[in-house]
């Protein structure tokens, strides 16, 4: 189904994210997971991650690999009073990109080290997450984006009990546990097409109550959903 699901009225807030659309942009599809998300726990998303990583397929480039900035970001679960909930934090807006759009714990990786490992140093440099208490449980597929021109790896973890953080001063203004019951609610997903040089693409936004989640994170958290109820489908080009 193509158009707006809900009436403009009925969206959520989504708070005071500044988002550069352009002109003759239109409505996309509704949420491919519509009615099919119940209370979801920590054990059955990282059970569908680990079973589609056993057949995931590389994604379509937009560019060689050694043309990109290679990226890695924790994508941390814990169970909460609703289920599955998945680490988000809020960049600073004193930083030079990027500034006040919700993300996940992550950045470069520097040379000779993992995505695995750079996804855990960049988590304990921004919200000060232990790795020790952190179980690394399988990787999302990757994506591109044209912009910032980063491949970026999601590397899905888990914790037992949320831990105590705290958030870097100087790059994150705020850190967030997010249930995915959440993100799915028919009034929070919406999809928009986008023209990029000719080029429409969709681009995804989680609307909350005082925050928009949208681009590389939105498509990320679109994939982790996908994947968590079993939806098959190709991931969307880059961005």
């Amino acid at each position: 189904m193509v158009g707006a699901p809900l009436p403009s009225s009925q969206w959520r807030g989504g708070g005071s994210q500044r988002i550069p659309r352009p002109q003759g942009w239109s409505y996309g599809s509704n949420a491919p997971w519509a009615d099919r998300v119940g209370s979801l726990s920590a054990d059955d998303v990282v059970t569908a991650v680990v079973r589609r990583a056993n057949t995931a397929v590389p994604i379509d480039l937009i560019a060689p690999i050694d043309t990109l900035r290679s990226s890695a970001v924790l994508v941390a679960i814990t169970d909460g009073s609703d289920g599955a909930e998945v680490l988000l934090t809020r960049r600073s807006e004193a930083l030079r990109s990027h500034r006040g759009e919700i993300s996940f714990p992550g950045g470069r990786v520097d040379a000779g080290e993992t995505f695995e490992a750079a996804a855990l140093r960049e988590a304990h440099e921004e919200v000060a997450l232990d790795p020790s208490v952190v179980q690394l449980r399988g990787r999302l597929d990757p994506i591109a984006t044209m912009v910032s021109r980063s491949f970026i790896v999601p590397v899905v973890a888990t914790v037992d009990q949320k831990p105590t953080l705290s958030p870097a001063a100087d790059e994150v203004d705020r850190i967030m546990w997010v249930p995915l019951v959440e993100l799915a609610r028919a009034d929070t997903f919406r999809e928009e097409i986008w023209d990029f040089g000719g080029q429409r693409r969709p681009i995804f936004f989680f609307e909350l109550d005082d925050e928009t989640i949208w681009g590389a994170t939105a498509r990320m958290l679109h994939q982790l959903l996908r994947v968590a109820l079993g939806i098959d489908g190709p991931e969307p080009r880059a961005l």
